[in-house]
């Protein structure tokens, strides 16, 4: 289940631009990120089972205004969000099509996002999708591509070798380390640790296992699948792919390089394409109705003013109102593929600031998990990560590994880029401060009776 919640090939190019210090930022994001999020998500899942999830983790711990602040980034978090997850789908269909110029494009880049996700904010609101799509979507976008990619890559990369005009070039024991020319790859710090985003929703089923102890096994796989999953494939592909030539958002590319490497039928190609592009849609409407609950359970708690509509939901559960306007957002954020013209540079951006945004929850749930464990030792949970000492441990590898992700982040870029992602990160976190600030008592009482109303 983690696996299938958090395992993503689109994050692959980001790992093989990085070069050799990839084989550095996976173990930092592994070890000092991924792991003590998913440690803290379990003793919070056990602690606190009664809906899950990290807004009730930090509402329970920090209080409301952070809880409604929690709920808010974890739906705002799919603007940027989507936008990078919607942008592999150019590429993929230019490829699909035999047209692969247009997968640059960034006119054609707008409008595909613009339709597939529309499209699929239209189909939620008139289909059960999650029921539609069921347990093949994983198969198709996820497991499938992964087992041709890794066997095509190693076949190439044991033919030709490293490309000496490749990303990696040749080994060095000092190339691994960013320093000199290498510190540029710390741009890729940042989206490296996002593949790892997400990993701590699986922590809410802990309740239901029928030992809550092998919790820490289920994370461990899922953390060694993910590495050495990622690491092979971005391997494989900074092995035959030159640095001028990546591009970040095209999770095809490498296979067009294998399959020519290796004399393979272009066929292949189409075929890869079309399976991860159903893949990405059947994540984009995952997201499109997922996230939004959060919204929508806030507003049903009288945080937001009842004139939105955000309380009230469709036969599937969902809001409305909720729908259109993250479609509205969302088509806002994609304008970023016309305002910054080179096309990994606003990926980047797009990425980075995703990751902000998800990084100022997990460092909500750090500091709510040290003050749960200093105030609150008593707790009952029937999983623990250990004494207080190591709880505080835990906690503050978390934050300082996010600090690092961040300075990593903004130092390599240029000052353009800083500022789009500070100015994007920045409103959106202090927004739902602002909100919770000018909330209104008489909301909670005006939803409850609209939501009597309209049943």
């Amino acid at each position: 289940m983690t696996i299938a919640l958090a395992a993503s090939i689109r994050n692959i190019p980001d790992v093989a631009a990085a070069g050799w210090p990839m084989f550095l930022y996976m173990a930092i994001s592994t070890f000092l990120f991924a792991l003590p999020i998913c440690l803290i998500a379990g003793e919070f899942g056990s602690t606190f089972p009664e809906h899950g999830g990290p807004e009730l983790w930090v509402r329970n711990t920090l209080g409301d205004n952070f809880g409604f602040a929690t709920s808010w980034l974890l739906w705002t978090i799919l603007f940027p969000g989507m936008v990078v997850v919607a942008s592999a789908l150019p590429p993929l269909i230019a490829t699909a099509i035999n047209m692969p110029k247009l997968g640059t494009n960034n006119i054609f880049t707008l409008i595909v996002i613009l339709i597939s996700f529309w499209g699929m904010t239209i189909l939620n609101r008139h289909f059960d999708m999650a029921k539609i799509t069921g347990k093949w979507g994983d198969w198709i976008g996820i497991y499938i591509p992964f087992i041709v990619m890794t066997i095509l890559g190693i076949a190439a990369v044991v033919k030709t070798g490293i490309h000496p005009t490749s990303i990696l070039q040749s080994f060095s024991p000092e190339k691994i380390i960013p320093l000199g020319s290498g510190a540029k790859s710390l741009a890729y710090f940042s989206p490296i640790a996002l593949i790892f985003v997400g990993i701590e929703l699986s922590s809410v089923y802990i309740t239901r296992l029928k030992k809550t102890s092998e919790y820490p096994i289920g994370v461990l796989a899922t953390l060694a699948f993910m590495l050495i999953l990622n690491l092979i494939n971005g391997f494989m592909e900074s092995a035959v792919v030159a640095p001028t030539e990546i591009n970040l958002n095209n999770i095809v590319q490498p296979i067009i390089i294998y399959n020519k490497i290796l004399g393979l039928p272009s066929w292949i190609n189409n075929v890869f394409s079309i399976l991860v592009a159903v893949g990405v849609c059947i994540q984009l409407s995952a997201w499109v109705s997922g996230p939004g609950k959060t919204m929508l359970a806030s507003a049903r708690d009288g945080y937001i003013s009842p004139k939105l509509k955000f309380w009230k939901k469709d036969k599937f559960g969902d809001s409305p109102s909720i729908m259109y306007v993250q479609a509205v957002v969302v088509s806002v954020f994609s304008c970023a593929y016309l305002l910054i013209p080179d096309i990994n540079s606003a990926f980047l951006d797009l990425v980075n600031a995703t990751n902000v945004i998800y990084c100022t929850v997990y460092v909500f749930m750090a500091i709510g998990f040290i003050k749960m464990r200093v105030e609150k030792p008593n707790l009952t949970s029937d999983f623990k990560v250990g004494n207080t000492f190591v709880a505080w441990l835990i906690g503050l590898v978390l934050i300082i590994t996010i600090g690092v992700i961040m300075v990593a982040t903004f130092v390599v870029g240029t000052w353009f880029n800083f500022l789009v992602v500070a100015v994007i990160s920045a409103v959106i976190i202090i927004l739902p401060f602002i909100f919770f600030h000018f909330k209104k008592p008489e909301w909670a009482k005006e939803v409850d009776n609209l939501i009597k109303d309209n049943h």
